[in-house]
């Protein structure tokens, strides 16, 4: 979960430099078409079977993440990165809820404490006090909740089928709605672009994306819902440090603040996970 949170923050960066020249959603499509191809290739290479028992729920994972994708990169296009990646932060805590009421996963004191001290972070990085809440906020926080909905349904389907099929399913429907919505509304619209860093960029983003992907795959696959989504909010420290090199201001004391609240909290959450294999070795 580290790994794919130190690469999605990257990726979002790369998706501010892309939203300057192209349509969020096409940048969604463009970066899903390359997934594909990717995934494609590896499932040729290393053939895997596929159950067909649970496809509603592969289908609903694709429907929920890919929806999480159009309203992430939408609002990285329409507000600074770092509030862009704070309201996409704010699917842990639907996770949370989600495992609790759905899957029946227990939560400890120590992972509830430490998911209070995490949105105590999340809070001193916002700064909400500071921001006006619009339009593009509400799209934020509602792509929280479709992703963490997408992160619950790997929970259901981690055994049945393979990482890559997960990932296929998430991709290949980003890819179809994108499309859909350039053949039946007047809203979006594609373009052929020739400046090759622009497909430098987007190439280099559906490599990275990939990765992140199947990176959090694994990780919701081999651990507790709960305790992934939480170590996840290192994602925000990272896109702090790339929105840095991207020209943004320093962060501030109650951002500083923030990272240590949650680098707290991630700390209390590793402790709580130990402490449960412990006591399973035990019984």
């Amino acid at each position: 979960m580290l790994l794919s949170a130190l690469i999605s923050a990257l990726n979002g960066a790369v998706a501010k430099l892309l939203s300057e020249t192209m349509d969020p959603i096409e940048v969604v499509f463009y970066r899903n078409l390359l997934g594909v191809l990717i995934i494609l290739y590896s499932i040729k290479k290393f053939k895997v079977k596929i159950d067909t028992s649970k496809l509603h729920l592969l289908f609903l994972r694709g429907i929920f993440g890919s929806l999480a994708m159009l309203l992430f990169f939408y609002t990285i296009a329409t507000i600074p990165l770092g509030e862009a990646v704070v309201l996409n932060k704010t699917s842990p805590f639907f996770v949370t809820i989600l495992a609790y009421y759905l899957m029946k996963e227990s939560i400890s004191t120590t992972t509830f404490f430490a998911l209070i001290v995490g949105f105590l972070g999340i809070i001193f990085i916002m700064k909400p006090f500071g921001i006006e809440v619009s339009y593009e906020h509400i799209l934020g926080v509602l792509g929280g909740f479709f992703a963490a909905a997408a992160y619950a349904t790997i929970r259901k389907i981690k055994n049945i089928y393979d990482a890559r099929v997960i990932m296929l399913s998430f991709m290949g429907i980003g890819m179809i709605i994108p499309f859909g919505l350039f053949l039946f509304t007047p809203f979006v619209q594609f373009h052929l672009y020739s400046n090759p860093t622009i497909w430098f960029l987007i190439i280099f983003m559906a490599i990275i994306s990939t990765a992140s992907q199947w990176f959090l795959t694994r990780a919701y696959s081999l651990s507790k819902a709960s305790i992934v989504g939480v170590v996840s909010y290192s994602n925000i420290p990272f896109a702090v440090g790339f929105g840095v090199l991207l020209g943004d201001s320093l962060p501030d004391l109650y951002t500083l603040l923030g990272i240590i609240l949650i680098i707290i909290g991630g700390i209390l959450v590793s402790k709580s996970n130990k402490d449960n294999k412990k006591v399973e070795n035990d019984n």
